[in-house]
């Protein structure tokens, strides 16, 4: 299928460049897919990429769950509510893959994808409107798809306890959560991270002419500078996400993907994330890359 350009805009805000209606949710249904696609095929440090997988996830699991993401927002965008359309994404890719390869990503890309169809204009005004009208129901098909895949260090708080029927709305939830996990600061900061630091970590690279690869690691180096992984944290201590981090700051003052001693360091830096007595896998930088990456395919009109 040709790709289809996003250009000027009509004053209804699901219609634009001459796209209403279905071919505006194919539009944003093709850039949650290809976020996921761009995110998961760049080689990353300690992340799936091609040829490098963990023992229990490859990189075709993840091209499964990009297509069913962007099948389901495709198809129930207009029909269901954050909460079930996370919870649909989940159920159809642990019933083709047997593992947790997306929660992070559903989590981050549904509200995206609603805020984008109800106001493209006012993006991330339209965000902050999402996030606030979660419901309890919205909670209570996250809960559900959190059980079903059991992602590691995600279960009981001081204050909320997936295995239980949630009585708070689902920002709720991410709002006592908040402190310990990234995506959940997401929904309380109304995506800080994706905006702040991902999305023009990506379009400084982007403009200087990097290929998507070297764009997405380089963007991808700068955000675990910056912010702890909380995967990690979780599984290992904060202290060992410092140290991670850490390593990141190093490789960047070496040059990261601009400079061949960065390259190395890179290179090195994968080794001992996959390699080592701990391994260390930042799988939330990843999700955050991955929803920068749709911010970036969206607001800077890419041809998708």
């Amino acid at each position: 299928m040709e790709g289809i350009a996003i250009g000027d805009r009509k004053e209804d805000s699901r219609c634009y460049s001459g796209l209403c209606g279905e071919e505006n949710k194919l539009l944003i249904a093709k850039a949650a897919q290809l976020a996921c696609l761009l995110e998961v095929s760049a080689p990353k440090p300690g992340n799936v990429y091609p040829f490098k997988r963990f023992p229990e996830m490859g990189y075709e699991d993840f091209l499964i769950a990009a297509s069913n993401l962007g099948f389901i927002i495709y198809t129930y965008l207009d029909k269901l509510g954050v909460g079930e359309l996370i919870y649909r994404i989940i159920s159809s890719t642990y019933e083709a893959v047997k593992t947790n390869v997306n929660l992070g990503i559903a989590l981050l890309l549904v509200p995206l994808a609603k805020a984008y169809w109800k106001d493209s204009e006012e993006f991330r005004s339209s965000l902050r409107g999402v996030l606030d009208s979660l419901t309890v129901e919205d909670s209570r098909w996250v809960y559900k798809a959190i059980r079903m895949v059991s992602p590691g260090g995600i279960g009981r708080s001081s204050i909320a306890d997936v295995s239980e029927e949630p009585n708070i709305t689902l920002k709720e939830a991410m709002e006592i959560a908040s402190e310990r996990d990234s995506i959940a600061y997401e929904y309380a900061s109304d995506y800080k991270i994706s905006f702040e630091i991902v999305y023009p970590c990506l379009k400084t690279y982007k403009r200087e002419g990097m290929s998507w690869e070297d764009a997405i690691v380089q963007a991808y180096l700068d955000l675990l500078a910056e912010v702890p992984d909380t995967l990690i944290a979780r599984k290992y201590g904060m202290e060992e996400a410092i140290k991670v981090s850490e390593r990141a700051k190093i490789i960047l003052s070496l040059g990261g993907v601009k400079t061949a001693e960065g390259r190395e360091a890179i290179r090195l830096f994968d080794l001992e994330l996959r390699e080592g007595k701990v391994k260390r896998n930042p799988g939330t930088s990843a999700d955050l890359i991955t929803s920068g990456l749709m911010l970036y395919l969206l607001l800077e009109k890419e041809r998708i």
